[in-house]
């Protein structure tokens, strides 16, 4: 089985800075990708940032484009999200996903963390 497991939310005053980590654990054959995505009150799930793992390529929703970064250390399977210039809008559960196979090579499948609660608020 694969694990994912995220770590580090909290409460954050506007305009400041949090870093949220994730692991993922387990029977590992491939790791692919790892993400995070986050849901506030009252709205669907929404993809906040990705990373391919073998090419580093990212993507951003452009609500957060110029103030998160998403970063991994591979060796570790850890993936985080620095987080910077903090809005009220940002407030949501963060969750982490890891899209990875079982067997090195093998199809992926998408693997999610419990999520964390990020709050931004003065």
């Amino acid at each position: 089985q694969v694990q994912v497991e995220e770590s580090g939310g909290g409460l954050v005053q506007p305009g400041g800075s949090l870093r949220i980590s994730c692991v993922a654990s387990g029977t590992i054959g491939s790791l692919y990708a790892m993400a995070w995505y986050r849901q506030a009150p009252g709205k669907e799930r929404e993809l906040v940032a990705r990373i391919n793992i073998d090419n580093g390529g990212t993507n951003y929703a452009n609500s957060v484009k110029g103030r998160f970064t998403i970063s991994t250390d591979n060796p570790k399977k850890t993936v985080y999200l620095q987080m910077h210039s903090m809005k009220a809008e940002d407030t949501a559960v963060y969750y982490c996903n890891a899209f990875a196979s079982r067997i090195s090579g093998g199809q992926a499948t998408s693997y999610w963390g419990q999520g964390i609660q990020v709050t931004v608020s003065s």
